[in-house]
């Protein structure tokens, strides 16, 4: 291999590539970046850890073809620790020292030892899958909007997931760890019919952060095993779940019994307050009261004490107090861009609902605390 590129195509495909590369104790490759030159003057360097794989193309004036797998975190810290006006790289691999890749610039020359190539893995390509459009804002809105939700335990694969599946004009992103559930509606600008597709929880933010930054559409491909993205001379392909996301439908209160409409910084002030007081179960207490005006937020710690706070809000319907784990009902406001939003309480040992008022996009579901 002989080549010269830019460092600043060559960070971004490192960048892009490195966060998903790590240790593997049966199959050490996997912790290289795999750089791979053609005659046509690219270099595509890879990634992967078996689960998530990603592929980055940039020129590159390429000399010599040929291939090498580089440690990621040597080859990451030594190209962006070079000064910003050395702008061309040059790397090759000399056939009388195998196992090593020669790096310079103008003014800095180094050598890194590299492992076998022919042991990295193939990043997978998807052929006959069914494909849509999205723009990546909308994508990666979705998936944050909800996958804080999705268990972390991986006892129940189908929870340890987003779920996404199309309805209509929208792509529908939901998450659930049967102590709530989030759900996020994306219009699109025609009719998909892909079907259902669960992704792996902890694949889900270094999608994000891939994703992150890309301006217009993005081709999403699947099929039963994998979902890739293209775009950009990026591809980006994670493996997916088999199995059956529950029918959260069956869950969602039809009918509303108390709805408290509360300005978000308002609860997320006095939420923040009672957390202070909180016991070791996060719990809190809700009182609504609608004919006397009253909803109060309530925590008591027999160990610090306890504490009262009045709100200011528009209420409706029968009188409540229930209980709630603090940290389930903070997390959603992360989704919400409205001023206001409203509590949909539907009756004790039943779910809570939170939406943004205006927006019905977003949904998030909170089972109330037993004890």
């Amino acid at each position: 291999m002989n080549i010269e590129c830019l460092q600043e195509n060559l960070i971004e495909g490192i960048f892009k590539t490195e966060r998903i590369a790590g240790k593997h104790m049966t199959l050490p490759v996997l912790s290289c970046l795999f750089f791979e030159a053609k005659k046509n003057n690219t270099l595509t360097i890879k990634s992967t850890n078996l689960d998530l794989g990603v592929e980055v193309v940039i020129p590159a004036k390429v000399e010599k073809e040929g291939v090498v797998a580089i440690p990621a975190q040597i080859i990451s810290s030594f190209i962006s620790s070079l000064q910003a006006e050395e702008k061309t790289i040059h790397l090759s691999v000399n056939e009388t020292t195998p196992g090593i890749i020669s790096i310079s610039t103008k003014n800095t020359s180094g050598s890194i030892k590299t492992m076998p190539p022919d042991e990295f893995p193939n990043i997978p390509k998807i052929i006959d899958g069914k494909s849509f459009n999205v723009t990546a804002e909308e994508f990666i809105k979705g998936l944050k909007s909800v996958w804080y939700s999705a268990s972390v335990s991986g006892i129940s694969p189908e929870l340890s997931s987003v779920y996404i599946y199309c309805d209509g004009q929208y792509i529908v992103f939901a998450a659930t760890d049967k102590f709530r559930l989030a759900e996020k509606r994306i219009l699109v600008k025609k009719e998909n019919d892909f079907g259902q597709i669960l992704i792996p929880f902890k694949n889900i933010p270094e999608i994000i952060k891939i994703l992150d930054g890309v301006r217009g559409e993005i081709q999403v491909e699947l099929n039963k095993n994998q979902i890739s993205f293209n775009f950009h001379g990026v591809h980006l392909v994670s493996r997916v779940i088999d199995g059956v996301f529950p029918d959260y439908a069956q869950i969602i209160p039809k009918e509303t019994k108390t709805e408290v409409i509360v300005l978000k910084q308002d609860l997320i002030n006095s939420l923040k307050i009672s957390h202070i007081f909180s016991d070791k179960f996060n719990q809190v207490n809700f009182k609504v009261q609608p004919t006397k005006k009253v909803f109060e937020i309530k925590t008591k710690n027999n160990d610090i004490g306890e504490t009262v706070q009045k709100m200011e809000a528009a209420m409706t319907g029968e009188d409540i107090e229930i209980n709630f784990n603090y940290r389930y009902i903070v997390d959603c406001f992360q989704s919400i861009d409205a001023d206001s939003i409203s509590l949909n309480f539907n009756g004790l040992n039943k779910p809570l609902v939170i939406k943004p008022i205006s927006d019905s996009s977003f949904m998030y579901l909170v089972m109330p605390m037993n004890r």
